[in-house]
């Protein structure tokens, strides 16, 4: 048999595993990490009659400050997954964010609420870079896209399975009157619905740390389901791939943080986080303030965003490696979502449009990332390259804390959503700006 072809198939065959045993774990993780991190949108629907001092403007600011603590750790965490261990890192990671989201069900006040927020933040700090790293120690730059976008895709599929499991969770405790009829709803175990959302999603998390921590290989040397011939194979199309990018772009990890090009990736993807997680923190409160929706009719449809978002998410991450060009694949869905966010206050008063403007935004600012976290693998490796998805990340979603505390505070000066939309769409403009004065990631000339 000829060994080259017994090298490729090798190569496939490892490839193919890679995909169907690392991607259904760390997916199922972010889906209850981003449930986690945003069901407060449902919750205060119900949680604002118990606690009335839970206003718009100290949601977004609690609901943000939960990143200035995810800002502090994140960096630290990135690099541990590097050096350390990505399933003993991800794992107590898990654990802990499971216990904070928990602890939320108690809060009283809103200085408990900023507080548990920001615990979340720091027990949460690192996971997401630290999964993108893990993905580059197991995919080739061919794979690596439609792997994030396999990763990236957890977002709207959470967005589209926790609101009606949320929604359904809020009726405890509560009154409300169905045909005309009034119905109670009894407590259970002492405890309203919005108290059992955030327990329910927070115990989740704390199973599936300890079975990440039994069941995520670090390295494709580590995994037992991979055969002796299937290990080197993808072992040696990294470590090539590694030295071609080490000839050209060696950098040190200081060296990297003050790279003007991570430096401005950082300030891009705060751009873009400041309006996609501030819409979808809001986007309840503001379909129930436009048309006055009841629970059923906001759940249902907040999940017509995601379902588009996921779509587009497959997509740009499949057409991303497809073409080997990046650039146009992170700017044309921000573009689209630019325009729809600049409508979006304009469709005050017809909500079929309202839906379709929030549509095109949430699922432009979902589509872009795939193409968008391969943008640092370009030119850096290694330590170098943790970090600066680390700082990337971490600044990048100091973007929430302001995005939403600036949205929330706008709302309450003005009595509208309006103007805080309008402010969001400069953020957009920015990014843009951006990423194409940057020219990372055109097109491959063909070899």
């Amino acid at each position: 048999m000829n060994p080259v072809n017994t090298t490729v198939s090798a190569l496939d065959r490892a490839r193919r595993k890679a995909y169907l045993r690392l991607l259904p774990l760390v997916f199922a993780a972010y889906v209850i990490a981003y449930v986690d991190r945003f069901n407060v949108g449902i919750a205060k629907l119900t949680m604002v009659k118990t606690l009335p001092a839970f206003t718009n403007d100290v949601i977004g600011f609690g609901t943000g400050i939960f990143f200035l603590g995810y800002f502090l750790l994140e960096i630290p965490g990135s690099i541990i997954v590097e050096k350390w261990s990505a399933r003993k890192w991800i794992c107590r990671i898990m654990v802990t964010w499971g216990i904070m989201a928990a602890l939320t069900a108690w809060v009283k006040t809103p200085h408990q609420f900023y507080t548990v927020r920001f615990l979340l933040g720091l027990a949460e700090a690192g996971f997401f870079p630290g999964v993108i790293i893990l993905l580059s120690h197991w995919f080739p730059s061919r794979d690596r896209a439609r792997a994030l976008a396999y990763f990236i895709v957890s977002q709207p599929v959470a967005q589209i399975i926790s609101p009606k499991i949320s929604g359904w969770l809020s009726h405890i405790g509560t009154t409300e009157t169905i045909d005309g009829a009034v119905v109670h709803h009894p407590l259970l175990l002492g405890m309203e619905g919005w108290q059992w959302i955030y327990i329910f999603w927070g115990l989740p998390a704390i199973v599936l740390g300890i079975v990440i921590l039994f069941m995520l290989p670090d390295w494709p040397k580590d995994a037992r389901w991979l055969s002796t011939e299937e290990k080197d194979a993808l072992m040696q199309e990294l470590a090539k791939e590694k030295a071609a990018r080490l000839t050209t772009h060696k950098m040190t990890f200081w060296q990297a943080l003050g790279n003007h090009k991570v430096l401005l990736l950082s300030a891009a993807y705060f751009c873009t986080v400041s309006v996609s997680l501030s819409l979808e923190l809001f986007l309840p409160s503001i379909l129930n303030d436009w048309y006055g929706l009841v629970m059923n009719q906001i759940t249902t449809l907040v999940l017509l965003p995601p379902i588009v978002a996921l779509c587009g998410l497959l997509f740009v991450g499949w057409n991303s490696d497809r073409t080997k060009e990046r650039r146009l694949h992170a700017t044309i869905p921000v573009m689209l979502s630019l325009i729809a966010l600049a409508t979006l206050p304009l469709s005050h008063g017809y909500q079929s449009l309202t839906m379709v403007c929030v549509i095109v935004v949430m699922a432009g600012l979902k589509s872009y990332q795939p193409a968008f976290w391969a943008l640092p693998s370009l030119f850096l490796t290694d330590t170098a390259a943790a970090g600066s998805i680390g700082l990337i990340n971490s600044i990048g979603n100091l973007g929430a804390f302001y995005g939403q505390s600036m949205l929330g505070y706008i709302q309450k000066q003005t009595g509208n959503f309006s103007g805080g939309l309008y402010y969001l769409c400069i953020s957009l403009v920015v990014y843009l700006v951006i990423i194409f004065w940057l020219g990372l990631g055109r097109k491959e000339a063909p070899k």
